[in-house]
């Protein structure tokens, strides 16, 4: 049917301008809600308290005072706010009948959220270089990581990571949207939200496609180098307890960047990503519920020297004073 030949009020339905989004959120599954809502509140507790845990841990113990484990610090520290952003707002959605989101608060959930999973990126990267410092040039290892190198670099990774969620938010939010105010997921993620802008969003979504494509391949292809080099100088050392020491202090980093970078390559290295809304909420779940908690238990179970400081700090908390 023509456009001239449609009512007046149905036409200005069809072109009428969002002025906040619903999150579809899992509205879907009203049996399942119930279940849901304890379960992912246990799990966001269990991480807020395993990442504390390693903040307070390489804070009191002095033998964590290096880089490697201040590095870890920070990506616990980005962790908890990276569940922030989002984990909070979908336990209320469980609740409340109301899925609503302005506009200006989807713009600032995207911003975080991309600049945070932007930013665990180049810090994993930063870790990764940090081991192969550590373990290919051992006797340059404190000069070339100093730590005013190392704040210089620290603030590097993140205001490369929040420039790239800049500059993707703002291509996403140019442009008004009128195609409806479902988000067909939980947050404000990239796909769903850039379905509803009036624009084409063709082109938008093939420049934050390669733009995604750089910063997570070109941070996994430098963490694969690294161990290239660290594999490559691992094997020329004569004593194996040298290489075994070598490989526990990077088995914990090794896998989560697996988990990362494997979750993050499912959801935004695709062309066509949100193209299954519920096998992409069902993602999105493991890389924000799952993930953030697996780093606090990876971290502790496969690091000695993590849970030695914790059965140290819990000594001298425990020990009863004289």
């Amino acid at each position: 049917m023509h456009l001239s030949m449609v009512p007046e009020e149905q036409r200005e339905n069809r072109t009428r301008l969002v002025t906040e989004f619903l999150l579809v959120g899992f509205s879907n599954l009203p049996h399942l809600r119930p279940l849901l809502f304890p379960l992912f509140l246990l799990t966001y507790l269990v991480t807020l308290g395993g990442n504390a845990t390693i903040i307070t841990i390489i804070h009191l113990d002095r033998g964590l005072h290096t880089p490697m484990y201040r590095f870890l610090a920070v990506l616990s520290l980005s962790e908890t706010c990276y569940t922030l952003v989002t984990i909070p707002n979908m336990l209320a959605h469980l609740l409340l009948r109301s899925q609503a989101i302005s506009i200006a608060g989807c713009r600032a959930q995207m911003f975080f959220f991309l600049g945070l999973g932007c930013s665990h990126c180049f810090l994993l990267t930063l870790m990764g270089y940090d081991r192969y410092v550590a373990i290919c040039h051992p006797l340059r290892y404190s000069v070339i990581m100093r730590p005013a190198v190392c704040l210089r670099l620290g603030a590097l990774v993140f205001g490369s990571g929040f420039s790239v969620a800049l500059i993707e938010t703002c291509v996403i939010f140019a442009s008004p949207f009128c195609h409806g105010p479902r988000v067909e997921h939980f947050f404000c993620d990239i796909a769903p939200v850039l379905r509803l802008s009036c624009a084409q969003s063709g082109r938008a979504a093939l420049g934050i496609f390669f733009l995604s494509v750089l910063v997570v391949l070109v941070s996994f292809l430098l963490i694969l180098l690294s161990y290239a080099f660290i594999v490559a100088t691992v094997v020329r050392m004569p004593s194996a307890a040298g290489r075994r020491k070598a490989f526990s202090t990077c088995a914990a980093h090794l896998t989560v960047v697996v988990v990362h970078f494997g979750c993050a390559s499912i959801i935004y290295l695709r062309p066509e990503s949100g193209g299954h809304p519920d096998r992409d909420r069902l993602v999105a779940v493991f890389y924000t519920v799952v993930t953030p908690l697996l780093n606090p238990v990876v971290y502790t179970l496969r690091n000695q020297e993590v849970r030695v400081a914790l059965r140290r700090t819990l000594g001298r908390t425990c020990r009863p004073s004289d």
